[in-house]
């Protein structure tokens, strides 16, 4: 029987899991079993558990549906753990170096204890001085084990589950396990209080709790916070049937309703039902109120008062003036110009038009990517819609005919930013709209990420000079409702890159759906449009922008390059977008499509891709054609601005540094060799998961028609995709 079971919830935490994980697996003392438990076995957290499981036999995985919540997770790592002791931590926690070892030695010096309560560090997530909130509670504990009793503040209620080492037979024989779903911390350490006969503490940090941004879910507004009520009550119902001494009831009491008493008063929590939410708290504070308790001074003890009386009237003017404020300052909108500021703000207060969907694309650039295909097929799945594309004023004629649109920074523009319930975008919206309650913000992203997104751009100092206010950015990503992916490995680095409460969507990318839906029909038709001639191999070039360069610069001759490789060939140059000045770049036999609206179409028209860490390599996997990287500075590229994997050792086709060995690989046929196919097959299948033709469908059913999950069609299996066909290539 191992010492330590360690119990580690992963739901919504897959790109900071492998954190968690390896502070256990390095701890100096290793007698212990490590029970991750995940959402699935094709959960995003089970591909990160899978290889931990594979490399070390201590890891032993198990499953709990999302429904079950963090309680039924805990409850089923509590149910398969076989250790002497239990220690639950949260997926983006960490145990500090050395902490099994201290507790082990505290266990030695404290006996058989029935709980070994100990130190955590809050951590802020992105600024500030960590704080240590166990430690003065602790410090007034006797020095060895001890009675409860002996320190009745020690309630258990103001400490979360994972700063508790816990004797696996106590839990067993007193029947314990989490209760409930939201607040379950409250109820289960009210419960292992008054269930303990011996206890114990360490007044040492033993987990570096990182805080979220966003706070937990239980800053969220929503009826689930009437929960704490039944957690306070089930606590304090089991007080009564043991007849818990004043003394220790009295601190129990006290400290659950300071908890409740936070919650009534909380701007957000309770945007609805606080009066019920008041007067049920009133009734358990009354029934449950110790004979002789003394309320706290000061404005806690009025607000105890208030709740004594059940005054909701006295307890409502009481935060009025700070609720006022929030609200105040939540509502004030940013945009240039007194006229217009008073515009939004009017268009703020008129109700929400449940019909109307706001598209974005590129900070305005046009009617492309993610946002115009969920757009074309929401107008068959959801007629019913009112869409209203937001484009700059030169982008304008990028827009259908049958397509409304506004101009960004008009009147209409913040008409429909006011009243939208469906704002979609590829990039985030303006900082100063304001994120209305039940909205539903989508964002779609436009890429897959090989380099450093977001809050990990943070440590590329050219990298987030150029981003600006990380915070700001952040800020942006909390009006988010759903984030749209297209593989498990950008599900994992979104994750960690844009930290929020948003639920994640593996439904693939829209834009994508077309490389399974096109026909030889459709490739013939954009290779005219584009003025690829008839016969020739359509190299497309796309090379992405360097954050330590200014200016577009191809880094190859293109020129030579076509000399070098003969005539069959042409070459469609495609810069970053940055570089999109409407200005050609061609000539002979190089075509620039820079400008051209639609990359998938220029995906369609090319037999063979060649680009050095652009995203575009990953939709193009989507075509099963050849891919060629051309890497002259991945070195330099990595240092500046941060990867998430190394491409030279997982490429999706050949590799070449120079021009000569670029060239080389067309003169010898090597670019679409079967050993070049063999590496597209194994880069296919690592991020090529989700998008199967039907991406727009299932985002077009589950955010703007509201279908439940379970009916959202499934993703087609890769082996059974039918990529469209190339124009004068022959696939296998």
């Amino acid at each position: 029987m191992p010492r330590f079971s360690i119990v580690v919830p992963s739901h919504g935490v897959a790109g900071r899991l492998s954190l968690a994980l390896d502070s256990v697996l390095a701890q100096s003392f290793g007698d212990f079993e490590l029970i991750p438990v995940c959402d699935a076995p094709d959960a995003p957290a089970a591909d990160v558990v899978a290889g931990y499981a594979e490399r070390d036999s201590r890891v032993t995985p198990v499953h709990s549906p999302p429904s079950d919540g963090l309680a039924g997770a805990r409850n089923t790592g509590l149910k398969a753990a076989v250790g002497g002791h239990v220690l639950f931590l949260d997926g983006d926690d960490v145990l500090v170096p050395g902490a099994l070892a201290a507790l082990d030695a505290r266990l030695g010096e404290a006996g058989d204890v029935d709980v070994l309560y100990f130190e955590h560090e809050r951590t802020p997530w992105w600024e500030g001085e960590p704080t240590n909130p166990a430690a003065p509670l602790l410090a007034r504990t006797p020095d060895g084990a001890f009675s409860p009793g002996r320190a009745p503040r020690l309630t258990g209620v103001a400490l979360p589950a994972w700063s508790a080492l816990y004797r696996r037979a106590f839990l067993t024989e007193q029947g314990l396990a989490f209760p409930g779903d939201h607040y379950t911390d409250v109820g289960f350490g009210g419960l292992v209080t008054l269930g303990a006969e011996r206890v114990a503490v360490l007044r040492a940090v033993v987990v570096r709790h990182l805080l979220r941004r966003q706070g937990n879910r239980l800053g969220l507004p929503g009826d689930h916070h009437a929960e704490l009520l039944d957690q306070c009550e089930l606590v304090l119902a089991r007080a009564v049937e043991q007849g818990l001494s004043a003394d220790r009831l009295s601190p129990l009491f006290e400290q659950l309703f300071a908890a409740v008493l936070k919650t009534a008063a909380h701007p957000r929590r309770l945007t609805a039902g606080r009066r019920a939410f008041f007067r049920r708290a009133s009734a358990l504070y009354r029934r449950h109120r110790p004979a002789g308790h003394r309320t706290p001074g000061g404005s806690l003890g009025v607000q105890h008062r208030l709740l004594a009386s059940g005054s909701y009237p006295a307890f409502r003017a009481l935060r009025a003036a700070n609720r006022t404020a929030l609200r105040a300052a939540a509502l004030l909108p940013r945009p240039r110009g007194l006229r217009t500021r008073l515009r939004y703000a009017l268009g703020l207060r008129l109700p929400l038009d449940r019909n109307l969907v706001v598209y974005c694309a590129y900070w305005g650039r046009g009617y492309v990517c993610n946002p115009a295909a969920i757009h074309a097929k929401a107008r068959a799945l959801a007629p019913h819609l009112r869409a209203v594309f937001l484009v700059e004023p030169d982008a304008v004629g990028s827009v259908p005919p049958d397509v409304e649109y506004a101009v960004i920074g008009s009147r209409k523009y913040w008409e429909v930013l006011a009243r939208a319930t469906y704002l979609v975008n590829n990039a985030n919206f303006a900082d100063a709209v304001v994120k209305r309650p039940g909205s539903v913000h989508l964002q779609t992203q436009h890429g897959t990420p090989l380099k450093t997104m977001g809050a990990d751009q943070a440590t590329y100092p050219v990298v987030a000079a150029a981003t600006g206010s990380i915070a700001r950015l952040l800020a942006r990503v909390d009006r988010w409702d759903y984030n749209l992916t297209s593989n498990r490995h950008s599900t994992q680095m979104w994750e960690r890159a844009f930290p929020s409460a948003h639920e994640t969507l593996e439904y693939g990318y829209p834009r994508n759906d077309v490389y399974c839906t096109a026909s030889a029909e459709d490739v013939a038709r954009v290779r005219k449009e584009l003025g690829v001639p008839d016969g020739k191999k359509a190299l497309l070039y796309a090379p992405t922008h360097r954050d330590y360069a200014t200016g577009f610069e191809t880094g190859l001759d293109l020129a030579e390059f076509c000399e070098a490789i003969g005539e069959e060939y042409v070459v469609l140059l495609r810069a970053h977008y940055f570089y999109d000045q409407g200005a050609s770049r061609g000539g002979g036999r190089i075509i620039d499509v820079t400008g051209h609206r639609s990359s998938e179409d220029v995906c369609l028209a090319a037999d063979g891709l060649i680009t050095d860490y652009s995203s575009i390599m990953f939709d193009y996997a989507n075509l099963d054609r050849p891919i060629v990287v051309y890497a002259d500075d991945w070195d330099v590229y990595r240092e500046t601005r941060g990867v998430y994997f190394d491409l030279m050792e997982l490429p999706p086709g050949r590799v070449a540094h120079t021009p000569e060995e670029l060239a080389a690989v067309f003169r010898d046929g090597s670019w679409a060799d079967e050993s070049a196919a063999s590496l597209r097959a194994a880069f296919r299948e690592r991020f090529c998961q989700f998008d199967d033709g039907r991406a727009a469908e299932r985002v077009v059913r589950r955010v703007l028609l509201g279908e439940p999950p379970e009916s959202i069609p499934p993703v087609v299996p890769l082996a059974e995709r039918v990529p469209a066909p190339a124009a004068t290539l022959v696939r296998s």
